[in-house]
């Protein structure tokens, strides 16, 4: 790799949401009071917001309790990675219209559990970073010292 490139790159809203949607599975933060929590969901992305279904227990409390949580995805390869972080509110679906409309979407439990409870994440901020993987420059910047 040229040392002078840039090895990570700011990703465009644009290209977040490109790369939400190549992907099924992502980790959901909650916070409530001084409890930090981090849970893996399998989801879709549906008209640029996170979609995933869950069942009751300390997941769901949580949203209900503080809707503020954070949503981050990523991926990598021998050669490149990258990671998109959503920060937004969620909200469990419960209008009849909703949830009829989240059924219809591509999301099916990973595990054969039951989980009926839908939750929507409308973002209010979106960042993400690729990088490029390459072997760790030389601490002196020569090759013999």
């Amino acid at each position: 790799m040229d040392q002078t490139q840039d090895p990570v790159a700011v990703l465009s809203d644009e290209e977040c949401w490109e790369k939400l949607t190549q992907q099924q599975l992502g980790r959901i933060v909650t916070h409530v009071n001084a409890v930090m929590d981090i849970f893996p969901v399998n989801f879709v992305v549906d008209d640029h917001a996170i979609v995933f279904r869950t069942a009751p227990g300390s997941k769901l409390f949580e949203l209900t309790v503080n809707d503020e949580v954070l949503f981050q995805v990523d991926d990598h390869t021998d050669t490149d990675a990258w990671s998109v972080v959503v920060r937004g509110r969620a909200r469990v679906l419960d209008a009849t219209d909703e949830v009829r409309a989240a059924d219809a979407l591509p999301l099916r439990p990973w595990v054969p559990t039951l989980k009926y409870h839908y939750v929507r994440i409308e973002p209010t901020a979106l960042s993400g970073r690729a990088f490029v993987r390459s072997p760790e420059p030389d601490r002196y910047g020569i090759a013999e010292y």
